[in-house]
Parts: C-alpha cells; sequence; structure tokens
C-alpha cells in the first residue's frame, strides 16, 4: 500500500481522503469566521486579487474546485453573468451544503456538485477557467488534479492555483510561532477544534513551494505559468495557461 502525508503524519493513502473530510466536516459551520480570523480579513484581499487576475469575462464558463462556502464562485457569477455559467464543486457536502445555502440566502443560484478534483466528471475542454482556492494541498495525488483540471480546459484556457505557500525567509520564525501556537488556540475557541487547526499549519508546511508547484502545473500540461507571491509569500497564485 502506498503512504502519503496527513498533516505532519504519514498515513495509508486511502486513509487520507476521509482524515481531511473529517476536518472539513468538523470546522464547515465555522469556516468564513476562522478565515477572517486567522489571516485578519487579508483572504477577502487574496481572493479578490484572484478573481481580478482571472480575467474572467461576461459568457465566461468558469470550474471552481474545492470551492467551500462559495465566496469565489459568488465573485466568478458577478464577473460571467447571466450568459455565462459558474459550477460550484467541492469534495466535502459540508462545505458544499454550507456554501450553497450561503449563496442562496444572497440570492445566488449555481450547479453544485460533489465531485472528486482527481476524477472531474466534465468533458474535456469544457471551460475557460478553473480555480481552486486553499483546495489543493489536501489533495493526496496533486498531479493527477492538476492533469485533470488541465483537460476539462479549453485551449487557452486558465489555471488558478490559490494557496499557502513557502513565506519568505525573515519571516519564517514568526509565521511558524503564529501558526502552531495561535490557530490551535483559535480554534478551540471558535470552532471548538485544535486538531484541525494543528493539521491545516502542517498541510502548509507540507505542500510544495513555490517552484515545485509551478513545475507539477507545467508537467501537468500548461505551457506557461506565473506566480504572485502575496504577503510574503504567505500565500501564492499559480496561473497556468493550457497550451
Amino acid at each position: 500500500m502506498s503512504s502519503t502525508h496527513f498533516g505532519f503524519d504519514t498515513v495509508d493513502e486511502s486513509q487520507k481522503a476521509a482524515r481531511v473530510r473529517g476536518v472539513f466536516d468538523s470546522v464547515a459551520n465555522k469556516y468564513d469566521v476562522m478565515n477572517d480570523l486567522m489571516s485578519m480579513g487579508m483572504h477577502r484581499l487574496w481572493k479578490a486579487y484572484t478573481i481580478a487576475a482571472s480575467g474572467a469575462k461576461e459568457g465566461q464558463k468558469v470550474l471552481d474546485i474545492a470551492g467551500g462556502t462559495g465566496d469565489l464562485a459568488q465573485a466568478f457569477a458577478k464577473r460571467v453573468g447571466a450568459s455565462g455559467t459558474v459550477v460550484h464543486t467541492d469534495i466535502n457536502e459540508a462545505m458544499l451544503s454550507t456554501g450553497r445555502d450561503r449563496l442562496h440566502n444572497e440570492g445566488v443560484v449555481l450547479p453544485t456538485t460533489i465531485c472528486d478534483a482527481e476524477k472531474l466528471p466534465f468533458p474535456t475542454g469544457t471551460f475557460d477557467i478553473v480555480s481552486v482556492a486553499f483546495g489543493l494541498r489536501n489533495m493526496t495525488h496533486k498531479d493527477l488534479a492538476l492533469a485533470e483540471m488541465c483537460r476539462v480546459l479549453k485551449p487557452g484556457g486558465r489555471l488558478l492555483v490559490l494557496e499557502f505557500s513557502k513565506v519568505a525567509k525573515p519571516l519564517e520564525k514568526a509565521y511558524d510561532w503564529y501558526s502552531f501556537n495561535v490557530l490551535p488556540r483559535l480554534g478551540q475557541l471558535v470552532a471548538g477544534d485544535a486538531a484541525s487547526y494543528k493539521y491545516l499549519a502542517e498541510s502548509i508546511r507540507m505542500h510544495p513551494d513555490q517552484a515545485t508547484l509551478k513545475g507539477l502545473m507545467k508537467t501537468a500540461g500548461f505551457g506557461h505559468v506565473d506566480v504572485h507571491n502575496m504577503t510574503g509569500g504567505v500565500v501564492a497564485l499559480h496561473m497556468g495557461i493550457k497550451c
């Protein structure tokens, strides 16, 4: 049997999806509140930059993978308008339901479906844009997921991967202290779950750095990949073009 990482732990590949599901089942109802607290609101700016960089236009088709509570999908929907389509997906039912309810409460109705990024249920060449924000690091086979994202894009289509990344060297000590001391305590106080936020901090450290992820995207079929570091490398937007 093959093994993989779940945070700093080594687990059998067959166990990772269930353990990740357990994390997001636990935090789904407090996810947006925790995002605001953990990032001090910065996640809204990171996502706004991603939407602006996407170049999304009226009438385009967008696939939002690991779309969770739907904030990126909602922003894309405004860009593509009534003549466009945004498909809101997640592998986790609790997160997807939370997102769908939130969107409905704001008067936004989008196609919503549970799906595995490693086996996307869409025809080749369907979408103009594919996005995944803070979800790639939780996927067991990132290479397969990236190849699937490339497959469902039209030629010339864009993949946007917004993810925690390798922070700049001068910030490492302070960032580590915050991640491993403050985040779990905050998770316990607000969501009643320190372990899930400990996993969050660990999963960030196990995720490929900027250059490695760029290489994975090129191997998956993206001919051109740009990397945009934000907040000193705390997060990075990788933007790939399917040739």
